[in-house]
């Protein structure tokens, strides 16, 4: 998950608990008041009444024109004991001018005359218009709610990106960065101290990259220089000793397997330091390559190879595959799969190859079952030794794959190994 959308996220989840805390107590805060406000209506209408009691004014039985209605009663001295000086309930109450029973806030209270005599003074005054308003500020609040939760994380994510704008430009910068290779100097301007101090950072270690690449590129030139002159040397050497020199047939036998040896250090030493330039991307100059036209003088090369072994080759072209790739490495990509598919055959075996305008797939006749998928790209794994294999060429081939993006895939179906190889990127 990117950076940006994970402290959305959390922010999001930090407003959600926050808000919804903020839209409960403000309804229930309204609630409160909403009460206060017709209890305090209800308070004055009772005290009015109850003066008029006391001062021997003459009062209505019930209702006085409006919404409110009122009834009073005498009680006794224990009733009016047993019971609290001024209580609040909700309840219906029938309103004759509505013929019907609407919900109503009721106030009772207890007061005495001067006689000593108690009356019940019960007030009553419909609710529905509270509930109306009641509801009215419940939607409100929804409203406003969702509202303000839209607006503050947009306006959190719109400052969150304007903010972190740097760092994806740094992000993208390194991205595309390849060490050495031709790179756009990063244009990252920004007045956020610790963006300057990463972008100064991100300079100075590419900086020193390139460095160490080119100081790479130099020992990888003097090894191959330095090794492979000795070994040609010692080449020269035995080949002088078997034609001058009168050996015996058991010394004439040492001195063969001693140049086999030194044959397989070459091809070792060769197919390392092909690796190391791989890996370290030297092979820059890419051209559009024609796979049907490589694949198919690379099998004129191998034609006397598989016939040794009475192998069938069988290519099926469905289309052309046209890639853009060092065209080196494009044919030690072929010839690296060509010579796996001998490799890994029986006499008499055969290798088909399918193309079409996105894949290449090599299978082969199977020698003793599936190979271990997880480690036959590995370098100088080679399961079953095979006698003058370096264990490389597959690697080599997962290597290449990597540089080009080239997806690599080996599967065992019906008694044959199959490597895929799949290009997300064609030319027309």
């Amino acid at each position: 998950m990117k950076l940006i959308y994970q402290i959305i996220l959390r922010v999001s989840v930090a407003l959600v608990v926050l808000l919804t805390a903020w839209a409960a107590f403000f309804y229930f805060a309204l609630q409160t008041e909403i009460n206060d406000e017709v209890d305090d209506a209800l308070d004055n209408y009772s005290d009015m009444i109850i003066m008029q009691v006391l001062a021997g004014e003459k009062t209505l039985s019930s209702g006085d024109g409006s919404n409110n209605s009122y009834q009073i009663r005498e009680v006794t001295r224990e009733y009016a004991e047993s019971r609290s000086a001024i209580s609040y309930t909700d309840a219906k109450i029938y309103i004759p001018q509505l013929q019907d029973t609407e919900p109503a806030r009721i106030l009772k209270t207890i007061f005495p005359n001067d006689e000593g005599t108690y009356f019940e003074l019960t007030v009553a005054t419909p609710s529905f218009e509270k509930e109306d308003l009641r509801r009215a500020i419940l939607n409100w609040i929804v409203v406003l709610y969702f509202s303000l939760l839209l607006i503050i994380i947009g306006i959190n994510a719109w400052a969150f990106y304007r903010s972190m704008r740097p760092l994806y430009t740094l992000l993208h910068w390194l991205d595309d960065y390849t060490v050495g290779g031709e790179n756009i100097p990063l244009k990252n301007d920004t007045k956020i101290s610790e963006f300057k101090k990463l972008n100064d950072a991100a300079i100075r270690y590419a900086g020193r990259a390139e460095q160490l690449f080119d100081q790479q590129k130099q020992f990888i030139g003097n090894a191959s220089h330095e090794i492979q002159t000795p070994l040609a040397v010692c080449q020269n050497r035995l080949e002088w000793l078997t034609d001058n020199t009168e050996l015996t047939e058991e010394q004439l036998v040492e001195v063969l397997k001693t140049r086999q040896t030194i044959d397989y250090i070459v091809r070792l030493n060769k197919s390392l330091l092909f690796l190391s330039k791989i890996d370290n991307g030297q092979f820059t100059d890419n051209v559009p390559v024609d796979v049907n036209e490589l694949l198919e003088k690379q099998l004129a090369l191998y034609k006397d190879i598989y016939g040794y072994r009475n192998i069938k080759v069988e290519v099926q072209e469905r289309s052309r595959l046209t890639v853009r790739m060092n065209e080196s490495l494009a044919t030690a990509l072929v010839t690296n799969l060509l010579k796996n598919a001998y490799v890994h055959n029986v006499d008499n075996g055969y290798i088909r190859i399918e193309i079409d305008a996105s894949q290449i797939i090599f299978c082969n006749s199977a020698v003793a079952g599936a190979l271990d998928g997880e480690r036959i790209f590995d370098r100088f794994y080679q399961g079953s030794k095979k006698k003058g294999s370096t264990g490389l060429g597959l690697a080599i081939v997962k290597a290449i794959g990597n540089h080009y993006g080239i997806a690599v895939a080996y599967r065992y179906f019906e008694g044959e190994h199959r490597f895929i190889l799949s290009w997300e990127k064609v030319l027309d």
